[in-house]
């Protein structure tokens, strides 16, 4: 089966190493960035949700608008909107994007980020307020008569929308996490669960938790899996490994308040699961596998995404496909300069890992046949 590419739809050019250069929204920038994605063999895009950043939704309409095919994973908190009116929204974006939206719903593993926009919820209530919203939204999409909502978290009578997703029966739902209420949710109810990169032991681990959840809960077929890295590339792997010192240093030197991508945490245990697991990975070690680098998590405090695969192009994409070989479907990757990293990674990479996964996917038919 042919893996995917998703990158990063940023809306501006800055990053741990990077101070923006322009305004939060920069609709040039972002239509660029967009572009040189599709133009450079990714498949879709993740427009990012933050508690003071732009409207996700908004600037997946603007890039939707800009791009002929590239796809969009759209990122949603389900604490300001009720789900009917957001099933309409992400409605509405698969309309104008043609039936290229992904909704990835973020249910929020850090209290004082919730808190910012009034959601006081306790972690487990928040984990069973998402289930009733997927849950709801999937109804919204699907269903053309009226139908009543008594639930823990929604109340509604008598509602029916009078628009529709393209695709049918409906956008994929994506989802992530590394608690047990995560795999839980996720497990039950996602297209797609997705994964930070960790070792190829522990990823392993998590896979097999999330299918044996599925199976439990009665599906058929599990949710496709997607991991995400930080790839750091260069002509060679000591080149890459210089380069990857650099960004550390880098980060390292713009610590501060005024850095959004690392965490304020005064030293403090990152309250998520997901970045828990980062922080206690890298305590352990820099180098795990082939490639991989939890320098830049260590860095970071674990924020998000944070772990790098490290080496020339040939390395790297050695390194993901062993994670294709355990099952994952999507390659999750956003280097430090957004740009100029979403090219040389779609020149360089990509092409490499595709052709590998369909000469396997050849000798596979050939073996059946």
């Amino acid at each position: 089966m042919p893996v995917e590419f998703l990158g990063m739809g940023a809306t501006n050019d800055g990053s741990e190493t990077n101070k923006r250069s322009g305004p939060s929204f920069d609709r040039e920038y972002t239509i660029r960035l967009a572009r040189e994605h599709e133009e450079h063999g990714w498949d879709r895009v993740l427009t990012a949700y933050g508690s003071g950043t732009p409207d996700p939704a908004q600037a997946a309409a603007w890039i939707a608008m800009h791009t002929e095919s590239l796809q969009i994973l759209l990122a949603h908190r389900p604490n300001l909107s009720i789900p009917t009116f957001a099933a309409k929204t992400f409605a509405t974006l698969d309309q104008i994007s043609d039936g290229r939206l992904t909704v990835h719903f973020i249910t929020g593993g850090n209290d004082q980020e919730q808190q910012r926009e009034g959601d006081y919820l306790s972690k487990d209530e928040r984990y069973a307020r998402t289930r009733e919203y997927i849950q709801i939204v999937k109804r919204v999409w699907t269903e053309h008569e009226t139908f009543d909502q008594q639930g823990t978290y929604y109340s509604f009578a008598d509602f029916v929308s009078d628009v529709f997703p393209v695709q049918q029966p409906r956008p994929e739902i994506s989802f992530g996490g590394s608690s047990d209420a995560a795999y839980e949710v996720g497990s039950t109810e996602a297209d797609i669960y997705c994964l930070w990169g960790e070792p190829l032991a522990n990823t392993a681990e998590q896979i097999a938790r999330v299918r044996a959840t599925a199976a439990a809960a009665g599906r058929a077929e599990p949710p496709r899996l997607q991991v995400a890295f930080r790839p750091i590339i260069a002509p060679t792997d000591d080149a890459a490994w210089e380069k990857a010192r650099a960004i550390v240093e880098r980060i390292e030197s713009r610590r501060g308040p005024k850095n959004p991508w690392v965490r304020k945490g005064g030293g403090r245990r990152p309250q998520n699961t997901g970045s828990q697991r980062l922080v206690d990975i890298a305590a352990q070690g820099e180098r795990f596998d082939r490639a991989l680098y939890t320098g830049t998590a260590r860095v970071t405090g674990g924020a998000g995404n944070s772990n790098a695969l490290v080496g020339a192009p040939e390395t790297v994409a050695a390194a993901l496909l062993d994670y294709v070989d355990l099952g994952v479907d999507i390659l999750s990757a956003r280097g430090y300069n957004t740009l100029d990293d979403a090219i040389e990674f779609g020149d360089h990479v990509i092409p490499i890992v595709r052709e590998e996964v369909a000469r396997k996917d050849r000798e596979r038919a050939a073996a059946l046949a």
